[in-house]
């Protein structure tokens, strides 16, 4: 049997108000990759962007009925691997101007982690962390 990750990859569709928004703050200020965008396709517009490339996937939907709902743990964590590539991350986003947030999860600020929220309300976690640190 193959094994069900052999080859696979993963799109997270999360709803947005705002695709110009959303859009700014993960394409312009994170800096992401658009890999694909449609308009108005049976009322759904959306775009799509590399995590960091087309193996993962983050896609904004607007919807008519579609209305975001995030909690404190609705997080995207990006582990990038140093505090200076935190440290730049976070530069650039706060000169496009968003703030730094504090997590109501503490583990984050333990671990020298930088937080955002997006446009509508999702967490953006900053790890100086790799993903093997410590597993």
């Amino acid at each position: 049997m193959t094994e069900i990750t052999s080859g696979m990859a993963v799109r997270v569709a999360r709803p947005s108000r705002d695709l110009v928004a959303a859009g700014a703050f993960y394409r312009d200020a994170l800096g992401l990759p658009v890999l694909g965008s449609f308009e108005d396709h049976e009322s759904f517009s959306g775009l799509i962007l590399g995590l960091p490339d087309a193996s993962r996937q983050l896609e904004l939907v607007a919807a008519p009925d579609a209305e975001p709902a995030p909690t404190a743990e609705d997080q995207l964590v990006l582990y990038l691997s140093s505090a200076e590539a935190v440290a730049e991350t976070a530069a650039r986003m706060r000169a496009a101007g968003h703030e730094v947030q504090l997590s109501p999860n503490p583990y984050w600020a333990t671990v020298g982690a930088v937080c955002f929220v997006d446009p509508d309300g999702y967490w953006l976690v900053l790890s100086p962390q790799s993903w093997t640190d410590d597993r």
